[in-house]
């Protein structure tokens, strides 16, 4: 396999895994620009990929095609209901925020196994038949080296994934709506005497957050799994989290980072198809995406400054 063939491989296949980890990664860039601290990603990961699967399995034989798609929508919702319990806790009860992300961790998981097994009375569900499909880009796919790189058989939620952090880049940094979001995370009494309503601001961040996470949940079971079980995320949300961070708390920042976390699982999952990686014991490209996330933070951390807000409830009319 010469070098061109192996970017051929792992480039579209980097992508793809990314996917749900750069939408999750998103997501989490709204909150903490708003002074939100989600630590509770991961779950609602969970209940966009519960949710996304039971809707899949459960409508596959009259939707047909659209099935998937339309599961991408039912995760949105359930997504953003469940943000909304770390909306209440952190910002109208001012609880710490990252105690509330933790137990919306632990409630994600433990909602979305005791449902399955009330349905399917087990405790994974049976896999999906009704997946995305994979297509060539016209015109794009014919252009030499980089055409068959990234645009033969790509997956549309790579696409839609990619797409989502540029808007979201347009819409934190060039509208209104943006300047309201980051000033509430920088300087809330700031954005508050200036008639921003912090309250709310924050509120829209953490149900953006919720409906991108679902998304990004949504697309992992649909794309990547088939089905749904408690280890069906194993930690996305905490790879999103650490994209985030990695990115800098920006939209194309954490894009960058998520597509590096992205390979990694990539390799970690194709890596036994490739020359010299087959030889490397499978448990350590298992690991690989864990310990890169870990690394990768380690080296980071102290370099990056988050949002000066971040994780501090607002009082009104109090410093």
């Amino acid at each position: 396999m010469s070098f061109l063939e192996l970017l051929y491989f792992i480039i579209p296949s980097a992508i793809f895994y990314a996917a749900p980890l750069i939408l999750t990664a998103i997501g989490g860039v709204f909150t903490e620009r708003s002074g939100v601290v989600n630590i509770g990603l991961e779950g609602i990961m969970i209940v966009g990929a519960a949710s996304s699967i039971i809707f899949n399995l459960t409508f596959a034989g009259q939707l047909g095609d659209a099935t998937p798609w339309l599961g991408l929508l039912v995760a949105m919702v359930f997504g953003i209901l469940i943000s909304l319990i770390l909306a209440v806790a952190a910002v109208s009860l001012r609880a710490d925020q990252t105690v509330s992300g933790v137990a919306l961790n632990m409630l994600g998981l433990a909602v979305a196994v005791f449902i399955v097994k009330m349905i399917y009375d087990k405790g994974q569900t049976d896999s999906i038949t009704e997946r995305f499909s994979r297509f060539d880009i016209p015109l794009l796919s014919d252009i030499p080296i980089i055409g068959k790189m990234f645009f033969v058989d790509v997956y549309a939620t790579s696409i839609l994934a990619i797409a989502v952090a540029i808007i979201a880049w347009y819409v934190i940094y060039k509208t209104p709506f943006g300047l309201r979001l980051r000033s509430v995370g920088e300087h809330p009494m700031a954005a508050d005497t200036m008639g921003v309503n912090v309250t709310k601001m924050r509120y829209v961040a953490v149900m953006i957050s919720g409906a991108l996470g679902g998304i990004g949940g949504a697309i992992y079971a649909q794309a990547i799994s088939g089905n749904f079980g408690a280890s069906t995320i194993s930690g996305q949300g905490f790879m999103a989290i650490a994209a985030m961070i990695f990115g800098k708390w920006h939209p194309l920042g954490a894009l960058g980072a998520a597509l590096f976390f992205g390979f990694a699982q990539a390799l970690s999952v194709v890596g036994g198809s490739i020359p010299y990686v087959q030889d490397v014991p499978d448990i350590f490209l298992l690991i690989l995406p864990y310990v890169l996330t870990v690394l990768a933070l380690a080296g980071f951390i102290g370099k990056a400054h988050a949002p000066k807000a971040s994780g501090v409830p607002y009082i009104k009319g109090k410093r």
